[in-house]
């Protein structure tokens, strides 16, 4: 099985129990989601842009940060792998331009946008993937476009696997296999990323978890 299929099939099933999972109602994944709607509100908060401008957002799940975007009076292309989500999706935003497709399939003839967004979906690439990825994103914007991404970031390595230890112990063996599993990658890995695909990025932690991640695409000479 490939590793799309196989998290297709992961969110699919996912998508009837993510709302409650993202309020907290997993014991498990408690933690890292604390805080969701805030987390939403930092991403929706950080693109600063005009009414009108258009954003691009990946993982749209079951359309949650989409409705705060769409609220804030920005034009939203919303991007979504799984069926199952993006039946949810629809059902929230029937008016919502949703495509079948990810970070690295990106549906043909979409235009350029003002900013590109997502949550808790980049570490389901792994590093040189994400590589590619933000050199593909970078050249979907328009001059001067923003790329804000809320998503589980470890300060290094150490933490990483301390994350691991203690959810092993503390007998959540789903987030201990999912920390093992997901390519979950560090804060000085993803900013050199970033600055390789010709942005300038900042870093904020929200909760034990998860990072506020603002990149700002640097002027061309």
């Amino acid at each position: 099985m490939s590793e799309e299929v196989f998290f297709n099939e992961l969110f699919d099933q996912w998508a009837e129990d993510y709302d409650e999972a993202v309020a907290g109602g997993n014991e498990e994944y408690r933690e890292v989601f604390e805080g969701y709607p805030r987390i939403l509100q930092a991403v929706a908060d950080s693109l600063a842009l005009p009414k009108g401008s258009v954003v691009m957002e990946f993982g749209v799940g079951t359309g949650n940060l989409t409705s705060l975007l769409l609220k804030s009076g920005y034009r939203v292309i919303g991007i979504e792998p799984s069926a199952a989500m993006r039946e949810k999706a629809k059902a929230k935003l029937p008016d919502l331009k949703l495509y079948d497709g990810h970070f690295m399939h990106v549906p043909d003839g979409l235009p350029s946008v003002d900013a590109i967004v997502s949550t808790f979906a980049f570490h389901h690439l792994k590093d040189e993937m994400k590589d590619r990825a933000l050199q593909d994103l970078a050249r979907r914007l328009n001059p001067g476009g923003k790329i804000v991404f809320a998503d589980t970031v470890f300060r290094d390595e150490q933490t990483k696997l301390a994350m691991q230890q203690e959810a092993e112990e503390r007998g959540y063996h789903e987030l201990a296999s999912d920390l093992k599993r997901e390519f979950y990658t560090t804060v000085g890995r993803l900013e050199q990323a970033f600055q390789q695909a010709g942005f300038t990025v900042r870093f904020k932690q929200l909760n034990r978890f998860v990072w506020l991640i603002v990149a700002e695409q640097n002027q061309k000479n």
